[in-house]
């Protein structure tokens, strides 16, 4: 970030290699773009199944910079950080968008609701989740009702939008500590059920084989739910995960219903909770593979 009253020392790397550019900061940029773009190059071809993606700072433009910015005054990620965010997107560089919206509602300088409108419409071709503060969400109350903090209303906002896909949490330490009871409204009203990784179809959108030889076992410690891997001709292919869904006897198999996963779980058993054996489940086994693509299902019936 700029430091105040001091100037990066760069004039003399511009004078030799920045002859081709008008200005130092379209010569930062460049550099910037080229770093990014080497990355993103380097990481899929030597592991094509890992995803890279940048959680940039909350403000792209200030509308006073340039007119299809955002109405803020705050540092800016193009003009200040020399970070051309939207031509990383454009350009495929990214798979992935975090913004760093920190601020609160009704924020004089960076209001998140104006900023989770901006990033919204303008993210469009690449997944664009928001970034949380989790104290400053918790330290400000809504502005409609001053009773409560800002949790419930930007949950409301960002799910508004279709092309915002889901929410990161910062600092991670204040989810785990359950800092203003943050943790708890979170399972309770957005996230109760496990979720599965979202798949990046630009990536791969191949979903693996279904798993094989499932089976339950009876032991001394009940009954166990084994089945073997699907095979796989690549890498990219291969099941890395498995994901088990619970289903009473006569209910219709929706895998789509993350209420019905009981496990998501690396291993390739599960160990069933038996109760008096006069109750029939059909167990449902998926297989995710690097890329959380996910396969057809394979079901088991048991008795519990």
């Amino acid at each position: 970030y700029p430091i105040k009253g001091k100037e990066f020392p760069d004039d003399a790397d511009f004078v030799r290699y920045g002859k081709e550019f008008k200005n130092k900061a379209d010569w930062r940029r460049n550099n910037v773009n080229i770093l990014i773009e080497q990355l993103h190059t380097t990481i899929r071809k030597t592991k094509p199944w890992v995803k890279f993606g940048i959680s940039p700072f909350g403000v792209y433009r200030n509308q006073s910079s340039h007119p299809s910015g955002s109405n803020t005054k705050a540092l800016q990620n193009y003009d200040d950080l020399y970070a051309d965010v939207l031509l990383w997107v454009r350009n495929g560089w990214v798979d992935y968008v975090i913004p760093q919206i920190y601020w609160e509602i009704g924020h004089p300088a960076a209001d998140y609701e104006t900023l989770v409108r901006w990033w919204a419409q303008n993210v469009t071709s690449r997944p664009l989740f928001i970034g949380h503060s989790v104290i400053n969400t918790i330290n400000k109350t809504d502005p409609a009702n001053p009773t409560i903090n800002q949790l419930s209303r930007k949950m409301a906002l960002q799910r508004s939008y279709p092309s915002i896909e889901g929410s990161s949490q910062w600092p991670a330490s204040a989810v785990v500590e359950n800092t203003g009871y943050y943790r708890d409204a979170l399972m309770a009203h957005y996230h109760k059920y496990p979720a599965l990784v979202p798949v990046f179809d630009f990536i791969d959108n191949k979903p693996p084989q279904k798993v094989r030889k499932a089976k339950k076992v009876w032991t001394s410690n009940g009954y166990i739910l084994f089945w073997t891997a699907p095979k796989a001709k690549t890498e990219t292919d291969r099941a890395v995960r498995y994901v088990v869904y619970r289903f009473h006897q006569k209910e219709k198999i929706n895998i789509n219903d993350p209420s019905h996963i009981v496990a998501i779980t690396n291993d390739s058993f599960y160990k069933l909770p038996y109760e008096n054996g006069k109750v029939r489940y059909r167990y449902v086994i998926t297989a995710l593979d690097r890329l959380h693509n996910e396969s057809k299902e394979t079901a088991v019936k048991v008795n519990l």
